[in-house]
């Protein structure tokens, strides 16, 4: 396998009605695997004697999303230490398309997040499909989706989460920075931003490979500007308002995630917090099973660097695993908080290509069950904070 220039967009497949054939088999494999992880959830949810649909659409961040949706912003929940945890921490294009859903449906808001979830991981699977065929072929397009099936999260893409939605949003924005769309990169990675404050590893993208095709080519297309301008304005816009609503200006939206105990300190809290699992067993065996999951991350992303990956993948896998492991709080996300960084899954997918498909098959199905029996059993327990 050759490695892939890092900045050369490349020619996209030519648009025919095959195009959702070909990626076929990966969007079934994935609905298989989903399928499967939703089937052992309601088997062991019901032995746990809880619903596996309130797991699925009315715990934690689900909650935060349907109140949006429903009330508006302003929703806050005053802790008897007198921190503040607003709703406006949470971005709204999820919480948007939850109002729009149940506006032309019978569903509440909490099935209209379940319906954008399920329909925007299919989107996901499928933008993870494109940029994989792209770089290293079909088969590498189908491991690929089905590696990011089976992450032990992967329960997560099934819930009213917006996981899901980012994902496919910078999938698809990312692709179009591949093959030279600039303007379908530039409104994608808006939504992007519109979605999660990681949406900026989206803009970082574009902008960075539009900065190197620039300083090659000696010239820039309007395309090109305009895709460059569009991609912040979603995150800019509700971060600003953010800031004009509390008062706070530019860092407005800072001092929101700051009242939740989010910020970034460089891993320092985090370091502290696995530190802490040394002090006594057998916290020590998750300690360490926290250094392995952090050291493969990293060796992960040095591999996606070896291997050649185009800029625009590494700029964004690169925020996305710095804000993921450097934040300091809710430590007890950062799985989660990782399932976007699906450049990490492309040098594994392109290993699995490599085998015999009967081989490479009966890997990813063990894995496929694994993860659904994990899922499962996380979501009915701890689950996502």
């Amino acid at each position: 396998m050759t490695e892939v220039d890092l900045q050369e967009p490349r020619r996209a497949p030519a648009r025919t009605a095959g195009a959702l054939r070909r990626a076929a088999p990966a969007l079934l494999a994935y609905a298989g695997v989903r399928a499967l992880g939703l089937l052992l959830l309601a088997v062991w949810s019901a032995a746990k004697g809880k619903s596996p649909h309130t797991l699925l659409t009315a715990r934690w961040d689900s909650l935060w999303y349907t109140r949006v949706a429903d009330f508006g912003y302003g929703w806050e929940v005053r802790l008897p230490d007198g921190t503040v945890h607003s709703n406006l921490a949470f971005f709204p294009l999820l919480p948007w398309l939850e109002r729009l859903v149940s506006a032309v449906s019978p569903l509440s808001y909490a099935d209209a997040g379940l319906v954008v979830s399920w329909l925007a991981s299919l989107c996901a699977a499928w933008g993870i499909f494109l940029v994989a065929q792209l770089l290293y072929g079909r088969r590498a397009g189908v491991c690929a989706v089905v590696l990011w099936a089976v992450l032990p999260v992967g329960i997560v893409q099934s819930m009213a989460y917006s996981e899901s939605l980012f994902t496919a949003l910078a999938a698809w924005s990312l692709y179009a920075v591949l093959t030279g769309r600039w303007v379908s990169a530039g409104l994608l990675a808006s939504l992007a931003g519109l979605t999660r404050p990681v949406g900026a590893a989206v803009v970082a993208a574009l902008w960075s490979t539009a900065v190197v095709q620039v300083v090659r080519e000696k010239r820039i297309s309007w395309r090109m500007t305009v895709g460059v301008l569009l991609a912040p304005l979603g995150a800019a816009s509700y971060v600003l308002w953010v800031g004009h609503r509390t008062g706070g200006g530019l860092l407005g939206y800072l001092d929101v995630q700051g009242q939740w105990g989010n910020g970034f300190d460089g891993g320092l809290a985090f370091a502290r917090f696995v530190g802490a699992k040394f002090t006594s067993f057998p916290s020590a065996l998750a300690g360490l099973g926290l250094i392995v999951g952090v050291a493969l991350v990293i060796w992960l992303y040095v591999l996606c660097v070896r291997r050649g990956q185009p800029l625009a993948l590494l700029v964004y896998c690169g925020i996305v695993v710095a804000l993921a492991l450097c934040a300091s709080g809710y430590f007890g996300s950062k799985p989660r908080l990782l399932l976007p960084a699906f450049p990490l899954l492309l040098p594994v997918a392109v290993a699995l290509a490599r085998l015999r498909t009967g081989r490479s098959a009966a890997v990813l199905g063990g894995v496929a069950v694994a993860s659904a029996v994990y899922g499962a059993f996380w979501l009915t327990g701890s689950g996502p904070p």
